[in-house]
């Protein structure tokens, strides 16, 4: 059969470098770090004092007092990034086809606040079981896709993906594929995670997983650098429109990229490691090549997943170079999360974005905090400071715990 091609034709974003998605692109090319003092509450008794939180985020201006009671903030995050990309997209919701408009919503934790709240609130009490009747279906990962779908009244394929921090790599190709085979002709898709919490700094924390540099929050996510020691929690939204071509051609949508594979995997290997040798990243950027039809030569631009770990750094390097051999030393290669801090399930979503953009604009943000490489991470790295460049094909890479990989395949629209 012919498969259908697809196309990002509205984006929305709700992140720690900005609340819209060109002040988010604006701080992010200028090498801004989102990374700041935690506020939701009194770290100062954990090992880590910050994070890259959303600023300026007032739920009032987005929702009723009503609403609030019954989201998340990661169903908040959602609704707001989803909103802004299908006004984006230009979308005539009065004309088109509700029953053709799927969600697929993607979060790691979910609503990891309410059940933190919920069961901080039963341990004070006498042992009364007293919940809120919001509890669950605040807190289920699912829920932002359901309240998405509600809201707009769309009725296409509805649904969650959970893959640790892989989530919205996975349900972005999820919408790629219903599209091209022709069960839907437009995805509200991306992610959201709030999860600046005291369960969620603590519980990485006690992994030896997020950096403990108190002392310069700002360059505390240094990925691929020498000294690096953890990545740095972050927390937001972001929501792409994923549309069938000839539907968005014959609405006269922009368009800023169209995607053109995705590719997955499995590690195999351990519960929270990488493979040591890549295997399972190299496999989904193999698997993202193959699907796209398009030779390991014509790739301009990764975005990595770059966490700035001391083990995860080490070894998607090594995957990139045993999938693009001496073609990998040409590659312009970042990681936004640098910047963004790891926004969790919802990190794949951000890093679409910025492919998106990246192509659009013809600019590769920096990799931050990258003062001396590690010289087992020898490729080039964006260090410092973005770069022009003609971006016609770029990858980006989501690995997370579990051994869940993803990559997808943007490249610039050729008609």
């Amino acid at each position: 059969m012919t498969l259908r091609r697809v196309v990002i034709t509205g984006l929305g974003a709700l992140t720690p470098l900005g609340n819209t998605v060109e002040d988010f692109w604006t701080a992010l090319i200028n090498g801004v770090s989102g990374a700041g003092p935690i506020t939701r509450f009194d770290a100062s008794k954990f090992k880590t004092h910050f994070a890259c939180e959303v600023k300026n985020f007032d739920m009032g201006q987005y929702f009723d007092r009503k609403e609030i009671r019954k989201y998340d903030l990661y169903a908040q995050f959602a609704l707001v990034a989803a909103d802004q990309a299908v006004v984006d997209s230009g979308l005539d919701l009065e004309k088109v086809n509700k029953e053709r408009v799927g969600v697929i919503w993607a979060s790691g934790i979910g609503g990891l606040e309410t059940f933190e709240n919920e069961i901080i609130e039963f341990a004070k009490g006498d042992g009364t079981p007293r919940f809120n009747p919001f509890f669950i279906p605040k807190m289920i990962a699912d829920i932002a896709a359901g309240h998405i779908s509600i809201r707009y009244g769309f009725m296409g394929p509805n649904f969650a993906t959970v893959s640790a921090c892989a989530s919205a790599a996975n349900g972005m190709i999820d919408a790629y594929n219903y599209i091209r085979l022709g069960f839907a002709d437009v995805f509200v898709t991306g992610g959201s995670e709030a999860s600046v919490t005291i369960g969620g700094v603590g519980g990485f924390s006690s992994m030896h997983a997020i950096s403990t540099r108190n002392d310069d929050p700002k360059t505390a996510s240094r990925p691929f650098d020498k000294d690096r020691d953890g990545f740095v929690l972050g927390e937001g939204g972001c929501g792409l429109i994923f549309e069938e071509l000839e539907h968005a051609k014959a609405r006269g949508a922009k368009i800023y990229a169209e995607l053109i594979g995705g590719g997955l995997s499995g590690d195999a290997y351990h519960m929270t490691a990488p493979h040591p040798e890549g295997k399972g990243a190299a496999l989904a950027m193999l698997n993202a090549l193959k699907d796209a039809g398009i030779p390991r030569e014509a790739i301009d631009h990764i975005n990595t997943h770059g966490t700035s770990t001391p083990v995860g750094d080490i070894v998607e390097p090594k995957a990139i170079v045993d999938v693009f051999g001496q073609h990998a030393y040409n590659i312009s290669i970042n990681s936004t999360k640098s910047m963004t801090g790891h926004l969790l399930g919802a990190a794949g979503a951000v890093e679409a974005i910025v492919c998106a953009l990246a192509i659009r604009d013809g600019i590769i943000p920096p990799t931050v905090g990258l003062e001396q490489a590690d010289p087992d991470c020898d490729l080039d790295y964006t260090p410092g400071k973005a770069v022009k460049a003609n971006v016609r094909v770029a990858l980006s890479n989501s690995l997370g715990f579990g051994g869940h990989n993803g990559t997808l395949c943007f490249r610039k629209l050729e008609v």
